[in-house]
Protein backbone atom coordinates (compact mmCIF):
# COMPACT_ATOMS: atom_id res chain seq x y z
CA UNK A 1 0.00 0.00 0.00
CA UNK A 2 2.84 2.27 0.92
CA UNK A 3 4.16 2.05 -2.46
CA UNK A 4 0.84 2.28 -4.36
CA UNK A 5 0.57 5.77 -2.43
CA UNK A 6 4.39 6.66 -2.89
CA UNK A 7 3.66 5.81 -6.96
CA UNK A 8 0.73 8.13 -7.08
CA UNK A 9 2.30 10.75 -5.48
CA UNK A 10 5.22 10.39 -8.10
CA UNK A 11 2.48 10.52 -10.61
CA UNK A 12 0.80 13.53 -9.69
CA UNK A 13 4.13 15.46 -9.09
CA UNK A 14 5.32 14.40 -12.92
CA UNK A 15 1.65 15.60 -14.10
CA UNK A 16 1.67 19.02 -12.27
CA UNK A 17 5.33 19.04 -14.05
CA UNK A 18 3.56 18.21 -17.16
CA UNK A 19 1.24 21.03 -17.29
CA UNK A 20 2.89 23.83 -16.20
CA UNK A 21 4.47 24.82 -19.27
CA UNK A 22 1.35 25.33 -20.73
CA UNK A 23 -0.24 27.20 -18.33
CA UNK A 24 2.82 29.39 -17.13
CA UNK A 25 6.87 29.45 -18.14
CA UNK A 26 8.50 31.73 -20.99
CA UNK A 27 6.67 29.98 -24.00
CA UNK A 28 3.88 32.69 -23.61
CA UNK A 29 6.73 35.16 -25.18
CA UNK A 30 7.15 36.24 -28.37
CA UNK A 31 10.12 37.69 -29.50
CA UNK A 32 9.50 40.94 -29.25
CA UNK A 33 10.44 41.58 -33.55
CA UNK A 34 9.72 45.48 -33.17
CA UNK A 35 11.87 46.04 -29.85
CA UNK A 36 13.50 48.69 -31.84
CA UNK A 37 10.39 50.72 -32.07
CA UNK A 38 10.19 50.98 -28.74
CA UNK A 39 12.70 52.99 -26.34
CA UNK A 40 15.97 53.06 -25.79
CA UNK A 41 15.85 54.36 -21.97
CA UNK A 42 19.42 53.31 -20.70
CA UNK A 43 22.43 51.67 -21.46
CA UNK A 44 24.80 49.58 -18.89
CA UNK A 45 28.43 48.55 -19.11
CA UNK A 46 28.71 45.77 -17.18
CA UNK A 47 32.17 45.46 -15.88
CA UNK A 48 31.82 41.92 -14.08
CA UNK A 49 30.43 40.24 -17.04
CA UNK A 50 32.28 42.50 -19.85
CA UNK A 51 29.31 43.51 -21.54
CA UNK A 52 27.01 46.01 -23.25
CA UNK A 53 23.78 46.07 -22.78
CA UNK A 54 21.06 47.49 -24.20
CA UNK A 55 16.93 47.92 -22.29
CA UNK A 56 13.95 48.88 -24.44
CA UNK A 57 10.68 49.44 -23.32
CA UNK A 58 7.63 49.98 -24.80
CA UNK A 59 6.57 53.54 -24.81
CA UNK A 60 3.84 53.58 -21.39
CA UNK A 61 6.03 51.18 -19.76
CA UNK A 62 8.69 53.82 -19.57
CA UNK A 63 6.34 56.54 -19.29
CA UNK A 64 5.17 54.76 -16.14
CA UNK A 65 8.57 54.25 -14.70
CA UNK A 66 9.49 57.36 -15.12
CA UNK A 67 6.55 58.54 -13.22
CA UNK A 68 7.01 56.06 -10.37
CA UNK A 69 3.73 54.40 -11.03
CA UNK A 70 3.16 50.09 -11.79
CA UNK A 71 3.22 49.49 -15.55
CA UNK A 72 0.50 48.91 -17.43
CA UNK A 73 -0.67 45.44 -18.74
CA UNK A 74 1.03 45.25 -22.32
CA UNK A 75 4.37 46.55 -21.30
CA UNK A 76 7.35 45.02 -22.48
CA UNK A 77 11.07 45.07 -21.39
CA UNK A 78 13.64 43.97 -23.54
CA UNK A 79 17.44 43.66 -22.38
CA UNK A 80 19.65 43.01 -25.40
CA UNK A 81 22.80 41.53 -24.79
CA UNK A 82 26.45 42.13 -26.71
CA UNK A 83 29.83 41.53 -25.85
CA UNK A 84 32.43 44.67 -25.12
CA UNK A 85 35.39 44.66 -27.61
CA UNK A 86 38.45 44.15 -25.67
CA UNK A 87 41.89 45.16 -25.48
CA UNK A 88 44.63 41.71 -26.42
CA UNK A 89 44.58 42.06 -22.45
CA UNK A 90 40.84 41.33 -22.07
CA UNK A 91 40.31 44.53 -20.87
CA UNK A 92 37.39 46.45 -22.26
CA UNK A 93 38.16 49.28 -24.47
CA UNK A 94 36.09 52.41 -24.07
CA UNK A 95 35.00 54.77 -26.32
CA UNK A 96 35.01 58.69 -26.54
CA UNK A 97 32.49 59.23 -24.26
CA UNK A 98 33.76 56.56 -21.45
CA UNK A 99 31.43 53.61 -22.66
CA UNK A 100 31.87 50.16 -23.64
CA UNK A 101 32.02 49.58 -27.29
CA UNK A 102 29.41 47.47 -28.16
CA UNK A 103 30.85 44.21 -30.02
CA UNK A 104 29.24 40.71 -31.22
CA UNK A 105 25.77 39.80 -29.91
CA UNK A 106 25.21 37.60 -27.31
CA UNK A 107 21.45 37.22 -26.18
CA UNK A 108 17.95 38.79 -25.34
CA UNK A 109 16.20 38.81 -22.21
CA UNK A 110 12.33 39.95 -22.27
CA UNK A 111 10.21 40.49 -19.23
CA UNK A 112 6.09 40.83 -20.17
CA UNK A 113 3.63 42.04 -18.37
CA UNK A 114 -0.04 40.58 -18.93
CA UNK A 115 -3.54 40.81 -16.81
CA UNK A 116 -3.76 37.52 -15.76
CA UNK A 117 -0.64 36.13 -15.69
CA UNK A 118 1.65 34.78 -12.88
CA UNK A 119 -1.19 33.21 -10.95
CA UNK A 120 0.18 29.77 -11.30
CA UNK A 121 3.14 30.67 -8.88
CA UNK A 122 3.51 29.97 -5.61
CA UNK A 123 3.41 33.34 -3.52
CA UNK A 124 6.96 33.19 -2.41
CA UNK A 125 8.66 33.64 -5.74
CA UNK A 126 5.75 35.39 -7.93
CA UNK A 127 6.57 38.45 -9.67
CA UNK A 128 2.84 40.03 -10.17
CA UNK A 129 1.71 39.24 -13.17
CA UNK A 130 5.30 39.51 -14.98
CA UNK A 131 6.71 36.64 -16.84
CA UNK A 132 10.31 35.94 -18.35
CA UNK A 133 11.99 34.69 -21.51
CA UNK A 134 15.09 34.25 -22.69
CA UNK A 135 16.29 34.02 -26.42
CA UNK A 136 20.00 32.85 -27.97
CA UNK A 137 21.26 35.75 -31.05
CA UNK A 138 19.52 33.73 -32.76
CA UNK A 139 16.22 34.61 -31.31
CA UNK A 140 15.32 31.20 -30.71
CA UNK A 141 13.44 30.91 -27.12
CA UNK A 142 16.03 28.79 -24.45
CA UNK A 143 13.77 26.62 -22.72
CA UNK A 144 16.99 25.62 -20.56
CA UNK A 145 17.34 29.15 -18.74
CA UNK A 146 16.89 29.46 -15.12
CA UNK A 147 13.92 31.29 -14.81
CA UNK A 148 13.02 30.55 -11.29
CA UNK A 149 16.62 33.29 -10.77
CA UNK A 150 14.72 35.68 -12.32
CA UNK A 151 12.01 35.66 -10.49
CA UNK A 152 14.11 35.35 -7.22
CA UNK A 153 15.97 38.12 -8.84
CA UNK A 154 13.42 40.59 -9.19
CA UNK A 155 10.89 39.69 -6.27
CA UNK A 156 12.74 41.80 -3.70
CA UNK A 157 11.92 45.28 -6.04
CA UNK A 158 7.64 44.96 -5.95
CA UNK A 159 7.62 48.22 -4.72
CA UNK A 160 9.17 49.28 -8.68
CA UNK A 161 6.85 46.81 -9.61
CA UNK A 162 9.60 43.98 -9.78
CA UNK A 163 11.37 46.19 -12.45
CA UNK A 164 15.23 46.87 -11.40
CA UNK A 165 15.92 49.16 -14.15
CA UNK A 166 13.65 51.28 -13.29
CA UNK A 167 15.89 53.50 -11.11
CA UNK A 168 17.66 54.40 -13.82
CA UNK A 169 14.75 57.03 -14.52
CA UNK A 170 14.41 58.67 -11.71
CA UNK A 171 16.80 61.11 -9.81
CA UNK A 172 18.90 58.97 -7.20
CA UNK A 173 18.07 59.54 -3.47
CA UNK A 174 19.61 57.73 0.00
CA UNK A 175 18.39 54.62 0.58
CA UNK A 176 18.28 55.01 4.39
CA UNK A 177 19.74 58.14 6.57
CA UNK A 178 20.87 57.72 9.91
CA UNK A 179 20.67 61.66 10.44
CA UNK A 180 24.81 61.40 11.59
CA UNK A 181 27.37 62.60 9.15
CA UNK A 182 29.28 59.41 7.49
CA UNK A 183 32.12 58.18 9.36
CA UNK A 184 33.77 55.48 6.47
CA UNK A 185 33.17 55.76 3.10
CA UNK A 186 32.32 52.74 0.56
CA UNK A 187 32.51 53.24 -2.93
CA UNK A 188 30.92 51.21 -5.71
CA UNK A 189 32.76 51.20 -8.81
CA UNK A 190 33.60 49.10 -11.58
CA UNK A 191 31.29 46.22 -10.21
CA UNK A 192 33.35 46.14 -6.73
CA UNK A 193 33.02 47.46 -3.32
CA UNK A 194 36.27 49.98 -2.23
CA UNK A 195 37.35 49.09 0.14
CA UNK A 196 36.04 45.38 0.44
CA UNK A 197 37.24 44.96 3.90
CA UNK A 198 36.72 48.16 6.46
CA UNK A 199 36.94 48.10 10.43
CA UNK A 200 34.51 50.49 12.05
CA UNK A 201 33.35 51.59 15.44
CA UNK A 202 29.91 50.88 17.11
CA UNK A 203 27.19 52.59 15.84
CA UNK A 204 29.85 54.59 13.15
CA UNK A 205 27.74 55.51 10.33
CA UNK A 206 29.11 54.08 7.09
CA UNK A 207 27.97 55.51 3.57
CA UNK A 208 28.31 53.66 0.07
CA UNK A 209 27.85 55.63 -2.92
CA UNK A 210 26.85 54.10 -6.13
CA UNK A 211 29.65 55.25 -9.02
CA UNK A 212 28.42 52.81 -11.41
CA UNK A 213 26.13 52.63 -14.47
CA UNK A 214 24.24 49.72 -12.96
CA UNK A 215 21.79 50.02 -9.78
CA UNK A 216 23.24 47.75 -6.69
CA UNK A 217 21.75 47.00 -3.33
CA UNK A 218 24.07 46.63 -0.36
CA UNK A 219 22.66 43.49 1.64
CA UNK A 220 23.97 42.57 4.02
CA UNK A 221 23.98 38.98 4.98
CA UNK A 222 25.47 38.67 8.41
CA UNK A 223 22.39 38.22 11.24
CA UNK A 224 19.13 39.13 9.86
CA UNK A 225 19.37 40.12 6.39
CA UNK A 226 18.71 43.93 5.62
CA UNK A 227 18.79 45.40 1.89
CA UNK A 228 19.20 48.72 1.02
CA UNK A 229 16.95 50.16 -1.74
CA UNK A 230 18.18 49.42 -5.02
CA UNK A 231 20.96 52.12 -5.71
CA UNK A 232 21.21 54.06 -9.09
CA UNK A 233 24.15 55.82 -10.47
CA UNK A 234 24.78 58.57 -7.58
CA UNK A 235 22.55 56.92 -5.29
CA UNK A 236 23.82 56.88 -1.49
CA UNK A 237 22.91 54.33 1.49
CA UNK A 238 23.91 55.20 5.03
CA UNK A 239 24.10 52.28 7.72
CA UNK A 240 25.51 51.95 11.56
CA UNK A 241 25.95 48.77 13.11
CA UNK A 242 25.36 48.92 16.98
CA UNK A 243 26.66 45.12 17.56
CA UNK A 244 30.74 44.50 17.37
CA UNK A 245 31.35 41.18 15.18
CA UNK A 246 31.90 41.19 11.32
CA UNK A 247 29.45 41.66 9.07
CA UNK A 248 29.72 40.12 5.39
CA UNK A 249 27.49 42.19 2.43
CA UNK A 250 27.03 41.36 -0.92
CA UNK A 251 25.10 43.47 -3.81
CA UNK A 252 22.12 41.63 -4.61
CA UNK A 253 21.49 42.05 -8.03
CA UNK A 254 25.21 40.78 -8.48
CA UNK A 255 26.32 38.46 -5.79
CA UNK A 256 29.68 38.07 -6.84
CA UNK A 257 29.89 41.59 -5.75
CA UNK A 258 30.88 41.13 -1.81
CA UNK A 259 32.42 43.40 0.96
CA UNK A 260 32.71 43.04 4.88
CA UNK A 261 32.59 45.04 7.86
CA UNK A 262 34.36 44.83 10.91
CA UNK A 263 32.32 46.37 13.81
CA UNK A 264 34.86 46.67 16.55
Amino acid sequence: MRRLVASLATLAVLAVLHVVPSAAGPDKIKFPEGYKDHVLYTIVDRHDTKQYRELWGTADAVAAMKAGRPLPPGSVLTLVQFKAQVDAAGNPIKGPNGRFVKGDLIAYTVMEKRTGWGTEYPAEWRNGEWEYAAFGGDKKLNDKANYKACFECHKPHEKTDFVISQTKLVAPTAASNFGATPSAVVNIDGFKFGPAKLSVGANTPVLWTNADDSPHQVTVTTGAVTRSAVLSKGARHTQAFATPGVYDYNCALHPGMKGQIEVK
